[in-house]
């Protein structure tokens, strides 16, 4: 089948050149906002050629979009207008509430499966894309039966041929857990990032003392503020919970530097010990 990614960053790259790879697509079309991502992306083989969106639509099967999430909601509104029955359309976006919602009455929202590979890294760009990025990890697949069976059928097919495990949730409770799980690591190595450039003034004592620890703590403040900043934004409400409660368990620690209280610091840093149970 012919398919067009829309961004040709990490997700989409990596997504496109696992299509290339598992012999799912014989064509790939780029859609970018810059011709030099575009050009490189065509030079990496990623994409085998870059078109305008709508010229794009016409030409594909299949309209994979991975771009910001803020950006996301009104591309998808112009592909859903343009798309015939025997197209479909699937996104990669960190959050799902306010797309699915934005698209909920949509006459061709049933072309549509919202979709999240659970993977990413701290690079941005074409030359992000990774072969074999997503095997092991979760895709979590929302608002199931809101989509046509043929097309999740067609999704599910592959994302499990690159070896993703299939999660099924409605797209509030996606959000939550999303909150949960991936943005407050973010927003904590940003947050630290911060912090150490705030306080230690030598950039190259940082650079010269960072272990491996601190290193992999802020490995994520050197993800992309463009993609970032709009899913903390419309996924607000689980992120300040989330985050309230980050803070929370941080004026424990700092209490019990204040007094001295090694036995209650013990015991926190015991019952975090407790996510070895489930992170193995």
């Amino acid at each position: 089948m012919t398919v067009t990614i829309v961004g040709v960053g990490l997700i989409s790259g990596s997504f496109a050149l696992g299509l290339k790879d598992n012999g799912f697509a014989k064509h790939i079309i780029g859609v970018s906002r810059t011709p030099a991502s575009a050009a490189r992306a065509i030079e990496l083989g990623i994409i085998d050629e870059a078109l305008p969106l709508l010229d794009a639509i016409k030409k594909s099967d299949f309209i994979y979009v991975a771009i910001p999430v803020d950006a996301t909601i009104p591309i998808l509104k112009t592909i859903l207008d343009n798309i015939t029955e025997k197209q479909f359309v699937a996104d990669a976006g960190s959050t799902k509430y306010a797309m699915c919602e934005a698209v909920a009455n949509h006459q061709m929202r049933h072309r549509f499966v919202a979709t999240h590979p659970m993977w990413g890294t701290e690079y941005s760009g074409p030359e992000a894309a990774v072969r074999d990025a997503f095997r092991g990890r979760a895709c979590v697949i929302c608002e199931k039966e809101k989509s046509d069976k043929d097309i999740v059928d067609t999704i599910e097919n592959i994302y499990k041929t690159f070896g993703m495990n299939m999660i099924y949730m409605d797209a509030d409770a996606h959000d939550m857990h999303a909150a949960y799980i991936s943005h407050i690591s973010h927003i904590t190595s940003f947050a630290l990032a911060n912090t150490v450039l705030e306080k230690e003034k030598e950039e190259d004592t940082i650079f010269d003392l960072a272990g491996g620890g601190f290193e992999s703590t802020v490995r994520l403040a050197k993800s992309s503020p463009a993609m970032w900043a709009p899913i903390f934004m419309q996924n607000r409400e689980n992120v300040l919970d989330v985050l309230n409660e980050h803070i929370t368990q941080l004026r424990k620690f700092k209490a019990c530097l204040e007094k001295e209280n090694i036995e209650y610091l013990q015991e926190l840093m015991e019952n975090a010990n407790k996510i070895k149970r489930i992170l193995k």
